[in-house]
């Protein structure tokens, strides 16, 4: 148990220390932020036009409404959280591989949903969008993110169980009784 956690804390600073620096915020998190707020624009026009997509920003074309997806709310950091975890369980490296690319489908998903119905709750009433986008969605994905590394823990292969160890050796002069 000491090993996971010290691991997982190595790892969560270095993934967060790496997130942080320019190159990854340039190359990885600004367009990955950006990829979202389309991908969401999109899944919108499927049921209502009057959506656009401009960088990082989701907005209402007919009030005007519009919410800018900001670091912690793009799903990186759950994402990390995520890989920390399993990278640092002993678990075969080939389950490690699918458990991320799994998991980070799971929660990138939620975090769609999430991004989409801010959208309409902020554009409903903005304490309700204040509430649920600080609380409610926070919980949540963090929720999500435990709940994927627990079902990727149960389908895990289990050790073989070590052999029974011998039995202690009798005192001299002793007989064994045999059933």
């Amino acid at each position: 148990m000491a090993r996971f956690f010290i691991l997982f804390v190595v790892i969560l600073v270095g993934l967060f220390a790496a997130e942080l620096t320019q190159p990854v915020q340039r190359a990885v998190v600004l367009p990955w932020t950006e990829g979202l707020a389309r991908l969401s624009a999109g899944l919108i026009t499927l049921f209502d036009s009057n959506v656009a997509a401009s960088g990082k920003i989701l907005q209402s074309t007919t009030n005007g409404f519009a919410i800018s997806i900001e670091a912690g709310c793009n799903g990186i950091e759950a994402a990390i959280v995520l890989i920390a975890a399993m990278l640092a369980f002993p678990a075969p490296w080939t389950y490690r591989l699918i458990g991320i690319l799994a998991g980070l489908a799971a929660v990138q998903l939620l975090n769609v949903v999430r991004v989409i119905s801010l959208f309409y709750i902020g554009q409903w009433s903005m304490q309700a969008f204040e509430w649920a986008h600080f609380y409610v969605w926070q919980a949540l994905i963090m929720l999500d993110v435990l709940i994927v590394w627990l079902i990727w823990i149960r389908k895990l292969p289990r050790r073989p169980s070590l052999p029974d160890s011998p039995a202690p050796p009798m005192p001299a002069g002793a007989t064994q009784a045999t059933t």
